[in-house]
């Protein structure tokens, strides 16, 4: 015969589920970490010699920086005994330079906030065409050689050194702008309940195909059902998704 269960019982047992799940947590982000740091290191030794020549060619067809940096918004895990919560924190990430040096964001602005709220007519409109990709494209202020470097995501190699330094990981959320987080609807948020990522569920799913609730709807997926499973199989379908160039600009 099945026992009874008494609320003094259930109450006993419920720091014991907690700790057990907050353990394993623990453990998946100290093993992500380390995926992270070991993955990084050995990226940017096998593509230093395609890095050298990226820099060269930027510095002798747009003299200027070679690298961009710009702040963007993350997140940190903070833990205090039992309980753990994401902190949001903003951190310069790096990329390669692919636009004019001191370009305008006001064209970004306006089609992010167009994008955000979902506004078609807006976005058709700065972008001087009827397209489904959900990304500025034909940017004035992108130089020649940044056409293909963003196409094929080369440009953010240099975010490799943002996942050495603990600011972003391999895998999560695309790291975004202030102003982009300004104009969230407050369930858009949830997306920065996890460490940013140079490549995540969206950018293999859908990258820049579909509007932007979508977009965070996969990012929050994503976040509710992080493993280290789930990030390998990310992580090995992104060449593909780069490779395809589908939905990239």
């Amino acid at each position: 015969m099945q026992k009874d269960i008494s609320p003094a019982s259930i109450r006993k047992y419920e720091p014991q589920v907690l700790r057990l799940t907050i353990s394993r947590r623990d453990a998946y982000y100290a093993a992500k970490r380390m995926m992270d740091f070991v993955c990084a290191l050995s990226l940017l030794i096998l593509f230093s010699p395609l890095m050298l020549l990226v820099a060269l060619t930027i510095f002798f067809y747009s003299p200027g920086p070679i690298f961009f940096t710009q702040e963007r918004v993350g997140a940190r895990r903070i833990k205090r005994g039992r309980h753990a919560h994401w902190k949001r924190v903003n951190f310069k990430v790096i990329k390669f330079r692919t636009m004019k040096v001191n370009s305008d964001t006001s064209i970004h602005q306006n089609y992010i906030k167009a994008l955000i709220e979902n506004d078609h007519a807006c976005m058709e409109a700065i972008q001087g065409q009827d397209t489904k990709v959900r990304k500025l494209v034909n940017d004035p202020r992108i130089i020649r050689p940044g056409v293909l470097l963003r196409k094929l995501s080369i440009d953010e190699l240099p975010q490799l050194m943002n996942v050495l330094r603990g600011d972003m990981s391999l895998i999560g959320p695309r790291p975004a702008i202030p102003y982009e987080v300004d104009m969230y609807k407050p369930w858009h948020l949830r997306r920065l309940e996890a460490q940013p990522g140079i490549t995540g569920l969206q950018q293999v799913t859908a990258r820049c195909t579909t509007d932007f609730d979508e977009q965070v709807n996969l990012d929050i997926q994503y976040i509710e059902n992080q493993s280290l499973w789930l990030d390998i199989k990310i992580a090995l379908k992104t060449p593909l998704a780069v490779i395809s160039a589908r939905g990239a600009y």
